[in-house]
């Protein structure tokens, strides 16, 4: 298996910062915004995006966990899924702008699940999706309104995102 690291700790920096100037200005600034990640690494991506937000702002925005597992239609595949707890912030999420987070796009089917888990909690003024790297192969009509890197890759290629809060290391490889 070969390996190759093509985002470092700089590169992931950069694009959240990119990633959050984008959400403010869709949104017209920080008013009834709501960041959902999706775990793992999704919320800690929230979580970076929503402090980048409040450095710019001066404003806090609410960030919780939206867990999909049991909306997942691949369980019956991978059914020792753990599942993570989902965190709404205090003032829900009806009549926000919700942005989804997560780490990598791939086939688009852990965004239909969340799509599938936010109607059961309430219902935003508008889904926005935010993704570090997009690498293509969608299996679903779902694209990304925010994205920090495009990475065309071949679809047995694995992209791994590690993130030094979760993973101890920054960085983003594609292993063949």
């Amino acid at each position: 298996m070969t390996s190759r690291i093509v985002l470092h700790d700089a590169d992931i920096a950069r694009a959240l910062t990119r990633i959050s100037h984008e959400i403010l200005e869709s949104n017209k600034g920080p008013d009834g915004l709501v960041l959902l990640g999706i775990p793992t690494r999704g919320v800690t991506l929230a979580e970076r995006i929503g402090a980048l937000i409040a450095s710019f702002t001066g404003a806090d925005v609410p960030v919780g966990s939206l867990d999909v597992t049991m909306y997942r239609d691949d369980l019956h595949r991978n059914p020792t899924r753990t599942p993570r707890p989902t965190e709404i912030p205090a003032g829900g999420i009806d009549g926000k702008a919700v942005v989804l987070v997560d780490d990598v796009l791939f086939s688009g089917r852990s965004i239909r699940a969340a799509l599938d888990a936010l109607q059961d909690i309430g219902r935003p003024a508008v889904v926005r999706l935010a993704i570090l790297v997009d690498r293509g192969h969608r299996e679903l009509p779902i694209r990304p309104d925010f994205v920090g890197k495009n990475l065309p890759s071949a679809r047995e290629e694995r992209v791994n995102v590690r993130l030094a809060d979760v993973d101890g290391t920054e960085e983003v490889m594609i292993e063949s």
